[in-house]
């Protein structure tokens, strides 16, 4: 898995994610087909590269369409900011109530009404689930700032065309880089006043900070005298970034720039955005010579907790709700308990960021009192499948690789049990068959 890293020194807003994309490399052709899979009208897009201290990079536009006929851009200022709500800032004065005209002529939209239109659309399972989540994020922190059940909070800004396509954009985008791990470096924000629908507020902006909080997400402040964080970039970071931190042993094989419009005073209004892979470094013999593996790395959660009042039946629609809730793994140990009552271990392995979930899911569904979080990290071979050819037909294959050399290989069990079928031979002459076939050269 190919590591993604945000390098968020000057904040992350919407627009400015997309276009750090863009310049890393993303197919603009196939983003706007995909795009268009949303039934969503009234804007087109407008990309173009240009320049910000110095830094050549690209940006990213929603124009909107009125009924006077004219195109207006929504994201006119430094980043997509427009704090709580969007993520358009537009310059605190002039250009922000300029936004708020934008969005006083669009229709206003609540969560729920977003998420019928994100269902509705063609697009894929994957950017569906992640564009709600992020959706639900916002609602969640809006929800608790005005006292409203999230389905029944109405976004002003964030349900504006511009800021939809933001969301959805974001979770399409990273589906077509292959889904990679997402890092981001230590959030930072600027300091002073946003104003926004609900009066002029402090930075962070409301919803900011409570997005950010709800997932433990630290801030730290710093001079800039403008809102660096958006709600919308809060809430992509909050969703896709595993953890915050330096890079570490990250090889950067392409590096992207997402541009904002407005010029900051004390730094670059540009988003970083590094492209690469994660490597190891080993002593060897004594010496302090660096080998290189390119295996990947990755942290996740152990989640665990002992049980011995906990039916079968209990235990086995757990595993069963953890796994198609996005658990990676899912597995009970038997173990003896004190004053020797048998018991089992229950343990749960998931996303660092999903700890919080499965701990409550563990929690309710079980009959455990308490929940054990150990943060693991992991090495995993290099995989990607292939079709091998055997005397009955092909077969899809899981291929491991370390520094390119083939060391494991194990074919997909529906793939091998469907040609069984087909060819009405017993499962194991499939995976024999597999076994003995040249990987390297298949």
């Amino acid at each position: 898995m190919k590591t993604l890293y945000l390098d968020i020194f000057s904040g992350i807003a919407g627009d400015m994610f997309i276009a750090a994309l863009l310049d890393l490399g993303l197919d603009r052709a196939k983003f706007e087909r995909e795009l268009k899979k949303l039934p969503l009208d009234g804007y087109h897009l407008h990309i173009e590269r240009g320049e910000k201290s110095a830094i050549t990079g690209v940006q990213f536009h929603v124009h909107l369409a009125h009924a006077h006929g004219h195109q207006e851009p929504a994201h006119e200022h430094g980043h997509d900011h427009s704090h709580h709500h969007g993520d358009h800032e537009h310059k605190h004065h002039h250009d922000h109530l300029h936004e708020e005209h934008h969005h006083e002529v669009e229709e206003q939209r609540n969560f729920s009404k977003i998420k019928k239109l994100i269902v509705s659309s063609k697009l894929s399972a994957w950017v569906k689930q992640k564009s709600i989540a992020v959706f639900q994020r916002i609602a969640d922190a809006e929800g608790k700032i005005h006292g409203l059940p999230p389905n029944e909070v109405h976004f002003h800004e964030v349900g504006a065309v511009d800021s939809i396509v933001d969301i959805v954009g974001a979770a399409i985008a990273l589906e077509l880089l292959g889904k990679p791990r997402v890092c981001a470096s230590p959030v930072v924000e600027g300091t002073g006043w946003v104003r926004c629908a609900h009066g002029q507020f402090p930075v962070p902006a409301p919803a900011t900070l409570a997005i950010l909080g709800a997932r433990k997400i630290p801030v730290s402040q710093c001079e800039e005298p403008h809102e660096l964080v958006t709600p919308t970039g809060a809430a992509v970071l909050a969703e896709f970034a595993e953890s915050f931190g330096p890079m570490e042993n990250l090889v950067a094989e392409k590096i992207g720039f997402g541009l904002g419009t407005r010029d900051n005073q004390t730094r670059p209004n540009v988003l970083r955005v590094v492209w690469g892979t994660q490597t190891q470094s080993l002593k060897l013999k004594g010496k302090d010579a660096a080998t290189s593996l390119d295996w990947e790395t990755d942290k996740i959660a152990v989640l665990e907790t002992n049980l011995d009042d906990c039916t079968g039946e209990i235990l086995g629609a757990f595993m069963e709700t953890a796994l198609t809730s996005g658990a990676l793994d899912v597995f009970h140990t038997s173990i003896q308990m004190k004053k020797n009552r048998p018991g089992v271990l229950l343990t749960v392995l998931c996303e660092e960021k999903d700890a919080d979930k499965f701990s409550e899911m563990i929690l309710r569904a079980t009959t455990a009192f308490g929940v054990r979080k150990t943060i693991a990290e992991r090495r995993k071979l290099r995989r990607d499948f292939m079709e091998v050819k055997t005397v009955f037909g092909k077969v899809t294959v899981k291929v491991g690789r370390l520094n390119g050399k083939v060391l494991q290989a194990a074919p997909e069990f529906e793939s091998a049990k469907r040609l069984a079928r087909q060819k009405k031979v017993p499962l194991k002459k499939i995976y024999k068959e597999v076994a003995g076939a040249d990987i390297q050269e298949s």
